[in-house]
Order: structure tokens, then sequence, then C-alpha cells
């Protein structure tokens, strides 16, 4: 991709990332606490007080599933929550759509919860934070079955990326299209087709053409995970309540990260229990 400088690129944008905060019941795994949801609105606070006073950041990305889904009334009103409590950052916030969040809601309910009226349409879109076309897409899960994009949405890249060849691309999702392991995964050892999209090759396929998308973002697997297809880095994110523990009390992930994307290179900084620092250059 190309790395030439211009005044586009006079300074580095920035990101926040957050994703899975799961507003709602305790959720247990196999008998055990897995999930820290009753401090979700404290974390939740804890990341919009950070991106507020230090960070800063041009937009905050929240990668999906806002809520542990209990019931339509109860979503809904979860899911306004935390979207509350994201958006006193003071600043932009974009959200994807989570598998949690569309068990009980619509659509039309996330639609409207992000300001973009009660028309009906797709929750994949995309839209410009400087010279980056960032491009959010809407992974479908066929509970128990399998997690997939729809054609018309991978016709949908291919015209952005046609569209926007000039450009320097994100992309942000909430199952991975990257290739993992998740045979040590807590959540998806046994089920590993409900963790990873099951057309990513034929999305990444799409992506490696256009040759210049830099990141590509993703939450769900509740870890931190870092793969590297096409000379495209692929980010997993861990989820902000994941317990880090094996049970009660347990120890919260706090995990979010910041993204600083220049022109020759981007670098991501995990914060949260398990910190990491990875850099990317851009590919000539």
């Amino acid at each position: 991709m190309s790395t030439a400088s211009s005044p586009s690129w006079s300074r580095p944008f920035v990101f926040g990332v957050v994703t899975d905060i799961h507003f709602g019941p305790e959720a247990f795994f196999e008998g055990r606490l897995r999930k820290l949801t009753a401090h979700a609105p404290e974390l939740a606070t804890a990341f919009a007080e950070r991106m507020r006073r230090e960070v800063r950041p041009d937009l905050v990305i929240h990668l999906g599933d806002a809520i542990e889904d209990a019931s339509p009334a109860d979503d809904l009103a979860r899911y306004h929550a935390c979207l509350a409590h994201l958006e006193a950052w003071g600043g932009p916030v974009t959200h994807i759509a989570g598998n949690h969040d569309l068990i009980h809601l619509r659509a039309e309910d996330l639609r409207r919860a992000w300001g973009m009226g009660s028309t009906p349409g797709p929750l994949y879109r995309s839209f410009d934070v400087g010279p980056l076309r960032v491009l959010c897409l809407h992974t479908h899960e066929e509970k128990d079955v399998r997690v997939y994009l729809d054609e018309p949405q991978l016709a949908w890249v291919d015209d952005e990326l046609a569209r926007h060849a000039e450009r320097d691309v994100m992309v942000l999702m909430h199952h991975s299209a990257a290739d993992q392991d998740t045979r040590d995964n807590r959540w998806f050892s046994r089920c590993p087709h409900l963790a990873l999209v099951d057309n990513r090759r034929e999305l990444r396929t799409r992506l490696a053409r256009h040759g210049r998308v830099r990141l590509v973002l993703n939450g769900h697997l509740h870890w931190n995970h870092v793969a590297v297809h096409h000379g495209i880095p692929f980010l997993t994110l861990q989820s902000l309540v994941e317990n880090l523990d094996d049970d009660a009390p347990g120890r919260a992930a706090a995990a979010h990260a910041v993204v600083r994307v220049h022109h020759d290179h981007l670098t991501v900084d995990i914060a949260g229990a398990a910190p990491a620092h990875h850099r990317f250059d851009a590919v000539s």
C-alpha cells in the first residue's frame, strides 16, 4: 500500500476501541462466572473517562455485544444505557452489531439507537475519518450453525473498495475474519464455527485486492489475538468484562485499545489487566 505523505496525514488519527461490554445479568459458562457483567457500568464509565481526559480520540469504536441478552424490554433499556455510558466521553461513537444485541432486538432498534432513524436498512455502512475510509460490517450468526457475511454485503464491500481505491481503509466487525485456533478458548473450544466468519477467505481476498486496507478489528472471542493475512493485520480485542480468573469473585479484563494510524504505520495499545503493544508498518 502507498505510504506517500500528504497534508491529510499531518497527524495520526486516533481511535478508542472497546467491545463486549455485556450490560445485563451475570453470565455463567459451564457452571463458572465468566462475564463480570455487574461491573460493566463502572468499567464503561472508566473507559469513557480515559477517552475524554487522556486519549481524546477522533472516534470511539464499540465492536458489539453491548448487552447480555435477557428479554426484549430489558435488552432495549440496557442497550441504550450502555450507549449512554460510551457517549459520555463527549465525542463521536460508532457501533457494530453483536450477536447478543440481536437476540431479542431488531435491526431497526439498533439503527434507531445509533441515530440512524427508524427507516429500515442494513447494519453495515461506511464513512470517512480524515484520510481513512471506515467500513462497518455486520456479521450474521445463524444460531448454533454458522457465522457468515451475506452476498449483498460482500458485493457492497466490493463496491466500496472500488470506489475508494486510492483511500486507506479500516474494517470493523464483531466476529473474526482471521484464522484462529480456538481449542484453548473458553467460549469456543467446542464450537469454532460460532467464533469465526464461515466465508472469511472470501472477505480477505477482497480486502487484499484493494491493497490499502490498514487494519481489521473485531471482538466476540473474549481474548486478545493478532493474525496477519495478505499483509493485513486482523486484531481481536478482549471483552471489557471477561473474568480472567476461573470463577467468582474474579478479575475483570478491563480491556480496551487505542489505535493510532499514521501514514506509514499504525500502533495498537491494549490496556487493562493484560496490556500489549503492537506496531504494523504499512506495506509498500
